[in-house]
């Protein structure tokens, strides 16, 4: 059964032009970051780094448009960054990108080659639908603060995913829980990749194509699905 994805009215009202993509994939392999997947992060920065042509990623419009986005539900940008700009930072700088697993290697090459925001979630952990939503400030984000579970809240108005057990994700992309986070015994999963205007849906799709592509390459067998916006 495909999985259901909501977008609020309040988000929609919030972020006129929001568009997302969904790559539902089962049967997947996953395993630690091996060569395969570090090549793919070395090129993904190397595609940032000619796109950029020396500018910052905050300078690309689509970042800059993420930037507003945070601002207009009233999270400060230049601390917590869209999860597009805190890679490309990352890619960028002298340690390069984290070495994950072959999967979040995979959908992060993504997201800094094409600087737009990619989400990995464990399918077998959501529960119910995904919705993205202004949150009221009671919905439990379960996180881990050193070392120890614990229970955060979103601030009143913060846009979140969520599902029927919590927050997933806060502020929008910034920081993923680690319930539904893939990890080397996933299987079965859900990639979210968000693009706001003046990202053309074209360009949103030829990332999703990429990545199911990098998907069926890894995992030979996986059956993958492609959720294009209308």
């Amino acid at each position: 059964m495909t999985l259901s994805l909501t977008v609020s009215d309040e988000v929609r009202t919030l972020v006129p032009g929001f568009t997302h993509l969904a790559v539902e994939a089962h049967g997947l392999v996953n395993g630690p970051s091996g060569e395969a997947s570090s090549a793919l992060l070395d090129e993904a920065a190397a595609r940032l780094a000619e796109r950029l042509g020396g500018r910052a990623p905050h300078e690309d419009p689509h970042i800059a448009a993420w930037r507003t986005a945070y601002t207009a539900f009233g999270a400060k940008p230049s601390r917590t960054r869209n999860s597009a700009e805190a890679l490309a930072r990352r890619a960028l700088a002298d340690g390069g990108l984290p070495r994950i697993n072959m999967l979040v290697d995979v959908y992060n090459a993504i997201s800094v080659a094409h600087l737009i925001p990619v989400g990995g979630e464990d399918l077998d952990r959501i529960r119910g639908g995904m919705r993205l939503v202004r949150a009221t400030g009671e919905e439990p984000f379960v996180t881990v603060a050193q070392g120890v579970e614990a229970v955060e809240h979103p601030d009143a108005g913060e846009v979140v995913w969520t599902d029927d057990e919590g927050v997933t994700c806060r502020r929008w992309n910034w920081r993923q829980g680690p319930r539904t986070r893939l990890t080397e015994e996933s299987v079965n999963a859900l990639f979210l990749l968000e693009a706001l205007p003046p990202m053309a849906t074209g360009e949103l799709k030829a990332a999703g194509a990429e990545l199911a592509g990098m998907l069926e390459k890894l995992s030979p067998g996986a059956r993958i699905t492609v959720r294009t916006p209308e």
